[in-house]
């Protein structure tokens, strides 16, 4: 039996393909052959890149973070220790926007570990 490629299913899929491929280069948008297989592949670093998108957001927070303390005359590892005895519980997101927009509080915060320490 022939395979049936002039089926509406197959004209719908298709389409669909190629529009996910639209602004991809070359045959990549145009044929469906290629386009397929385009799509397969960005639909993986899409996901990939979901997950990955959230490791370098820590890691930013981690380096302003650091940045500050630094500043302070105290080590990143020391003042997360710190906060922990004293059970400070903010994450490390709101720590570096304190750390950009409100250094004063921060140093606050600061001061507070390296009294306690």
């Amino acid at each position: 039996m022939p395979r049936a490629i002039s089926g509406i299913i197959h004209k719908k899929r298709a389409k669909s393909t190629l529009k996910k491929a639209k602004g991809f280069r070359g045959s990549r948008s145009k044929l469906f052959r290629v386009a397929k297989n385009a799509v397969i592949k960005s639909l993986q670093n899409s996901y990939i890149g979901r997950k990955q998108r959230k490791r370098q957001f820590r890691n930013l927070w981690i380096a302003r973070i650091n940045a500050a303390c630094r500043n302070a005359d105290v080590t990143y590892s020391r003042f997360i220790n710190g906060l922990k005895k004293l059970n400070i519980d903010l994450n490390r997101k709101v720590l570096a926007n304190l750390a950009i927009e409100d250094i004063e509080s921060f140093n606050q915060l600061v001061e507070r570990v390296k009294k306690d320490a």
